[in-house]
């Protein structure tokens, strides 16, 4: 009996060796898992719960474009216009966006850019969910950019001012006649080779969401000849949302699609489905499977008399 005895001495401490190597690995992979699960729950938590630190982090983002504004700007818009030199204000503004962005904790990560031609003007048109949308789309296209901005910016201290300078033109959507206006004064600069950024929806949509695109943009590139480019934002909602008052760090996705051709446009109908067709690209790209009903603006009771 006493071989067997040290026989099963010998074999049992071989057996449980491995069965608690068994052991760890398994633990090692469930913990693996549990620490993944985790990490998504605590990046979607941002976007269903308020948090005192994303709150914070909004308001150092927003104390630091004031900051970039009120220090830097001044100086830059005299000595630009003193010396005729409107692209060294063209150069700040971009260096100010990315800096706000960098600032801010937001990496912009951008593919696509391999589909433009360098020599080509387009209209670059985006979804709009965050305060962040304007700075990529302004500053991480690759080249020389105006934008469409609603005319409210032009109260802005500063930047109201120095908005003409970087080709940024405002829209006034309460009044039909002088957004026409203003859409002709972009398409004439954007047949002299500047490209255009908008963000058609016309004012931000919730996160996750889209609103449908208006025509403004399509007719401008129509008008003048050039095709246009769908940028997906991706993730920018989660990192300054509508409605969050929040700021989180983070990287945004920046995918610029193929361009598409507008010479084919020569009536309204072929202009609806133009618009149809770049944000269903965009809705593709961002799985997004449904427009979101465009808010209804609240309007005065009327008084009874």
């Amino acid at each position: 009996m006493r071989p067997l005895f040290w026989c099963g001495i010998l074999i049992r401490p071989t057996f449980w060796r491995q069965e608690e190597r068994r052991f760890i690995r398994l633990v090692l992979a469930e913990d693996l898992i549990s620490r993944n699960i985790t990490d998504s729950a605590a990046q979607s938590s941002t976007i269903q719960r308020p948090h005192l630190i994303g709150k914070l982090r909004f308001c150092w983002s927003w104390f630091v474009a004031g900051a970039l504004l009120l220090v830097f700007a001044p100086p830059v818009l005299l000595i630009g216009s003193l010396f005729g030199r409107q692209d060294w204000i063209y150069w700040w503004a971009n260096w100010g966006a990315r800096n706000w962005l960098r600032l801010s904790g937001v990496k912009v990560n951008v593919t696509g850019r391999e589909h433009l031609d360098p020599n080509q003007a387009y209209v670059f048109v985006a979804n709009h969910q965050s305060y962040l949308d304007a700075a990529p789309l302004f500053a991480f296209t690759g080249r020389r950019m105006g934008m469409i901005a609603k005319k409210e910016l032009l109260k802005a201290p500063i930047l109201g001012y120095s908005m003409g300078f970087v080709n940024v033109i405002a829209i006034d959507r309460s009044n039909r006649d002088r957004a026409v206006e203003s859409l002709k004064i972009a398409t004439e600069r954007l047949r002299s080779g500047i490209s255009f950024g908008v963000c058609p929806e016309g004012t931000r949509a919730q996160p996750g969401q889209m609103l449908p695109f208006k025509k403004g943009a399509f007719h401008m590139a129509v008008q003048a000849g050039v095709p246009i480019v769908p940028i997906a934002l991706r993730n920018a909602d989660v990192l300054m949302g509508r409605g969050r008052r929040e700021a989180w760090p983070g990287t945004i996705e920046m995918v610029m699609m193929p361009p598409v051709d507008t010479s084919w446009v020569k009536n309204e109908e072929d202009l609806a489905e133009l618009v149809r067709q770049v944000q269903r690209m965009i809705m593709t790209e961002l799985g997004i499977e449904e427009l979101s009903r465009r808010p209804e603006k609240a309007t005065a009771p009327q008084s009874r008399t």
